[in-house]
């Protein structure tokens, strides 16, 4: 993670798939945060609510509301890791699922990479409902 964030590494740049990667490890942390700050969880409570949250028919879904509010630079990540060659499908998700998730992931992490935590905060936000 250090290698890619740094002043040499463009986002642009990156493959969706690396960017839906880094995405999707943010993306959790993020979510642990907040069920950790609600509360004091059990593990297992913790494990089965971030699960839950972040799987491919839940952000796909989310990720509707997330489209109309993006930028035109938002948008072409959203577009290109919808795009994505996956090599597998979840048993649990369907096609146009996993790419909508792959896709909302891309964008989480070029988010990350370009240093906006303010803007990555309010995506994640908008994710979850508020």
């Amino acid at each position: 993670m250090e290698r890619l964030y740094n002043a040499d590494c463009d986002p642009k740049q990156l493959s969706p798939l690396t960017l839906a990667f880094i995405g999707d490890g943010v993306f959790d942390l993020l979510v642990r945060e907040r069920l950790v700050c609600q509360g004091n969880c059990p593990v297992n409570a913790l494990h089965k609510s971030a699960v839950a949250q972040v799987c491919c028919k839940a952000q796909a879904e989310a990720s509707k509301k997330l489209l109309p509010l993006l930028t035109e630079e938002e948008t072409e990540v959203f577009r290109r890791g919808r795009n994505a060659h996956v090599n597998h499908v979840p048993k649990n998700s369907s096609i146009a699922d996993y790419h909508a998730a792959t896709a909302f992931e891309a964008l989480f992490g070029y988010i990350y990479l370009t240093g906006n935590m303010e803007r990555l905060r309010e995506i994640f936000n908008i994710m979850c409902g508020e």
